[in-house]
Parts: C-alpha cells; sequence; structure tokens
C-alpha cells in the first residue's frame, strides 16, 4: 500500500507540474468557459448560454484528462522504457495501472473545482436555478455517475492507443481524435445543429454521451438519457477490455 501511495503522489506531482498538461486540463477549458459565454458565437438554443457551456466544459475537461494527458503520458513513458521498469518492481504492473486511474480522478476533481466556481461566476445555476436542494443532489450523483463511467471509457481509450502506437504517433492521433470529440461531442457546438449524418454518427460516440448526460444532469434539469447511460457503459466496458488485450509494456 505504501508504493501505491507513493506512487499517487509521483503521478499527481508529475502531471500538475507540467505546463502542457495545466495548459490542456485546465486552461483550455478555462479558457473556453469564458470566452464561449461571453463572445455569443454559437447559438445553443438556451436562454443563458453559460448553462450549456459549464456542462460541456465539464464534459471537455474529463475528456481531455482521460483520454488526452493520460494516452500521451503512458505513451512516452511506455516509449522511454519506464513502465517497463516500474512494472518490475515490487510496485508491479495493476498497482502501477491503479494509481494512474487515481491520479485521473484527482486531476479531474482539480478541474471541477476550478471550473464549477468559474461557472457560478458567469452566473450559472443548475436547472435554471429552479431546482431543489434535493432535486440538486440528486443530479449531482447522476452526474458523478456519468463522469466515471466517461473516465472508464476515455481512459480505456487512451491506454489502448498508448499501448500499441509509437509515443509521437499516440500523441498525434490522441490530439486529433481530442479535435474530432470535441467538435462533435455536443461539447461547444449542440449536437442537434449538425448535420444529420454526422449527428447520427455522435450519438454513439462516448463524447456526446457524455455531454448529454451532463447537461441534463447539471443543466436542463432533466434526467440523463437512457441513450447516454447506454452508449457510456458500453465504451466503459470496450475500451478498457481492447487496452488490456492490446497493452505492450515496451
Amino acid at each position: 500500500m505504501r508504493a501505491f501511495s507513493a506512487q499517487v503522489r509521483a503521478e499527481t506531482f508529475m502531471t500538475l507540474r507540467r505546463g502542457e498538461t495545466l495548459l490542456l486540463t485546465v486552461g483550455i477549458p478555462v479558457a473556453f468557459l469564458l470566452f464561449f459565454t461571453t463572445v455569443h458565437v454559437v447559438p445553443t438554443g438556451v436562454r443563458h448560454p453559460v448553462t450549456f457551456f459549464v456542462p460541456g466544459v465539464l464534459a471537455l475537461a474529463i475528456m481531455s484528462t482521460a483520454m488526452v494527458s493520460l494516452g500521451i503520458a503512458t505513451g512516452f513513458e511506455r516509449g522511454y522504457g519506464v513502465l517497463k521498469r516500474l512494472g518490475s518492481t515490487p510496485l508491479g504492473r495493476p498497482r502501477l495501472l491503479g494509481a494512474k486511474i487515481v491520479t485521473v480522478v484527482l486531476v479531474e476533481l482539480v478541474q471541477a473545482a476550478v471550473l464549477v466556481p468559474v461557472g457560478y461566476g458567469l452566473g450559472f445555476h443548475p436547472g435554471g436555478g429552479s431546482r431543489t436542494p434535493g432535486s440538486i443532489a440528486t443530479a449531482s450523483l447522476e452526474a458523478l455517475a456519468v463522469a466515471v463511467l466517461a473516465t472508464v471509457a476515455f481512459g480505456g481509450l487512451g491506454l489502448a492507443l498508448a499501448g500499441v502506437l509509437r509515443a509521437e504517433l499516440n500523441l498525434a492521433v490522441a490530439n486529433g481524435l481530442y479535435l474530432v470529440l470535441l467538435l462533435a461531442g455536443g461539447m461547444v457546438v449542440p449536437v442537434g445543429k449538425l448535420p444529420a449524418g454526422l449527428g447520427a454518427l455522435a450519438r454513439v460516440l462516448p463524447a456526446a454521451a457524455l455531454s448529454d448526460g451532463l447537461h441534463a444532469a447539471l443543466g436542463n434539469g432533466a434526467s440523463v438519457p437512457l441513450e447516454a447511460w447506454v452508449v457510456l457503459a458500453a465504451w466503459a466496458a470496450a475500451t478498457p477490455l481492447v487496452a488490456a488485450l492490446t497493452f505492450r509494456w515496451e
């Protein structure tokens, strides 16, 4: 347990001290939130744009951390032989992966601690401010469950890419996939505004399911759609399995 705790501390410290990681996981989401809520360049279909963008940017932050940050860092560690060496220590491979997962969760908590107050400062209120404390608590639990499923799904996807691609290629693919899912995932552009064919494709991707779930739970005061639960659960089951079957440690 001591080795696991030490690795979690090391992983968290290395993650938060990297400037490019902080830019990706905190800087870009905050910049997106400030820009799109103050400069109305995207028709959101809601009265107060902040109601749409706070859940969307929280979804973006989860995807950034669980897929891009984790995947790229793991890919370079694999390429440099770090994973092979750490896996052969008393820490072991299972606890090494567990430490990475815990680190992702801790970074996501930091993101939420930054983004939610910024959202409130911009006028965000869950459900438009019409909810009771009990309904807000229920919605928060739903949002948490959605975030957990999405973290598993995107984390598995990031590890799957990191485990089979060269570090440089993994960097390019992860960033390209991030851009595609950002644009087609309902995070800054509503899925309903996309062309019909692209919108239908987006609905089966984890990014759109994540943003739909958070928009429902935190934004418009509705229950998370069953479709979002099904899509997230399917990806959360599939991507870690693919990563486990295909991951190469060196």
